[in-house]
């Protein structure tokens, strides 16, 4: 029998999506996945560390598996992701039963470490010298099996060169690197030919994604461009994107919601406060009206466009005025939905090291409740306008509502949960008509298809 893997993963769709890249490379390095812990010969746990949550979650799966480690001396102990590139020595310090750590660039690498494991423990891999050669993967192995039928994540670029003040991104996945457009489509074409009908293209800043930078790859294009090439992929039927950064939407990707029929109408644009104040001292880039005026050309191009966003609430000197601004810019702008969070002190940040205490956690506490009542409000309200109308769901699976009723997702990226009388496979389209809606989720059924018109008796 082969090498068992226990894979465990937590974080942001990068963080998940290069969980699916591990599982790839060790399926084509001849292990196979376990859900069983006990029956695992290499266990990874894969996180990331942009809140503090995420960490601490990762300290309580480190103790727990010490005791595993104990009965079982050939059981190999590995962490990746932001985390590992942030914390990885004192990781290692702390954690006596792991075995390596390895940042997100290094993934490629992953085979490597596992095979001086035994015999060079505590083992830290740093940066790789060439910042292309995190792209080199393997395709999909025969038997890996897709969590998401029909669609897939597709990395276009890493890293990030803005420094926002709160953000641990440009020292846990360093700086901006694009990856070569012509690698992007050969992996967009093979994964069209395998059935994969929706592809997200994903990055730290995703539309920064071709800009004029230091050792740029011959063959990049600009963003825009790229949405189109994807989209005129064969079978490729969706394109969606995350996670954009405001100051790089411009005319050409604002033109794409307008003339590309495949690009989805939904944008995730994150704007982390409604205040210029704050703004500023996040080191955003923009202000309040700059946002407000890109959200308003968008909308222009696209009149449909489903907007949701992020916020940070408790932001360092952040006050109750300042948060009033973020909750009339969350009214005004309707948002569909919104992932919404207290400001978390990270390592080595610019807020933290220039000494910016956080507000009262109490009252942090007390404006993100009172910022998501205000979202869950309009969430519902959002809801209930699809109400009445029919969407196109790319089918998931099983819902969770039990009941013999299937979930996808419309091109607006919200859940639907439906009936249907006849089978609809995962990874498929399917119409719906929506009856119905909660904060979560559209509800409706595939209409009855009349096949046979009655004739009248004679």
């Amino acid at each position: 029998m082969g090498r068992r893997f226990h894979l465990r993963t937590f974080g942001c769709q990068m963080n998940q999506h290069d969980a699916q890249k591990i599982s790839n490379l060790l399926l084509h390095e001849g292990f196979s996945a376990t859900e069983e812990l006990e029956s695992a010969d290499l266990v990874l746990i894969h996180t990331c560390s942009v809140r503090a949550k995420a960490e601490q979650k990762l300290y309580s799966e480190l103790g727990a598996l010490s005791a595993l480690k104990q009965r079982r001396a050939g059981l190999i102990i590995g962490v990746g992701g932001c985390v590992a590139q942030q914390e990885g020595d004192r990781l290692l310090a702390r954690f006596p039963h792991l075995d390596f750590v390895f940042g997100p660039q290094n993934i490629v690498h992953l085979p490597k470490m596992i095979g001086v494991a035994d015999v060079q423990r505590s083992l830290r891999v740093d940066y790789s010298e060439d910042p292309q050669e995190r792209f080199e993967l393997p395709e999909r192995h025969p038997e890996y099996t897709s969590p998401t039928p029909g669609r897939a994540f597709v990395t276009v670029m890493e890293g990030c060169d803005l420094f926002c003040s709160f953000c641990v991104v440009p020292r846990t996945r360093g700086r901006e690197v694009s990856r070569p457009s012509a690698s992007i489509l050969g992996e967009v074409r093979a994964l069209a030919e395998r059935g994969v009908i929706e592809v997200t293209l994903l990055g730290q800043t995703v539309n920064a994604y071709g800009r004029p930078r230091p050792g740029r790859v011959a063959g990049e294009v600009a963003f825009a461009e790229l949405i189109r090439a994807v989209a005129a992929v064969p079978g490729i039927q969706r394109v969606r994107f995350t996670s954009p950064h405001p100051i790089f939407v411009g005319d050409d990707l604002i033109a794409c919601y307008a003339d590309v029929p495949e690009l989805c109408p939904h944008l995730h644009l994150p704007v982390q406060s409604g205040s210029s104040r704050v703004l500023s001292a996040m080191r955003r880039r923009y202000d309040r009206d700059d946002y407000l005026k890109r959200v308003e050309r968008l909308r222009r191009a696209r009149a449909d466009l489903a907007l949701t966003t992020d916020v940070i609430v408790g932001f360092p000197g952040e006050t109750r005025e300042d948060f009033e601004q973020t909750l009339s810019l969350v009214r005004e702008l309707a948002f569909v939905d919104s992932f919404s969070f207290k400001y978390s002190p990270r390592p080595g940040t610019p807020a933290v090291r220039a000494g910016l205490e956080p507000i009262d956690p109490a009252e942090a506490q007390s404006r993100l409740e009172e910022l998501q009542a205000l979202q869950r409000s309009l969430t519902l309200a959002a809801h209930e306008r699809r109400v009445g109308s029919s969407v196109r769901v790319l089918v998931e699976g099983a819902s969770r509502h039990g009941a013999g009723q299937r979930c996808g997702r419309c091109p607006y990226n919200r859940i639907v949960n439906f009936s249907s009388r006849e089978p609809v496979p995962a990874g498929t389209l399917v119409d719906v008509d929506i009856h119905g809606a909660t904060p979560h989720s559209l509800l409706g059924e595939v209409p009855v298809k009349r096949t046979n018109l009655e004739l009248p008796c004679i």
